[in-house]
């Protein structure tokens, strides 16, 4: 799996997720119970995981979202 996407922006990472559901992408988001450990005060970012035949996709679809500025460099 590759990592895309690392933020504690909720908004940005729900964006996200709905963006890869619609397109059929199946993702994984790691670290959403950390926050549980932090207090839920969002000091620990989560991380949104894309198979690897599925990252090409995922990159270009958030590139047109207008998220693009959000993705982890390669």
């Amino acid at each position: 799996m590759i990592e895309l996407i690392r933020t504690n922006d909720a908004v940005v990472l729900s964006f996200a997720q709905s963006l890869l559901r619609d397109a059929g992408i199946e993702c994984l988001v790691a670290d959403q119970n950390m926050s549980v450990l932090d207090g839920s005060i969002g000091i620990l970012p989560r991380r949104i995981l894309v198979a690897d035949d599925d990252a090409e996709e995922a990159r270009r679809l958030f590139a047109d979202a207008g998220i693009g500025n959000e993705m982890r460099e390669r």
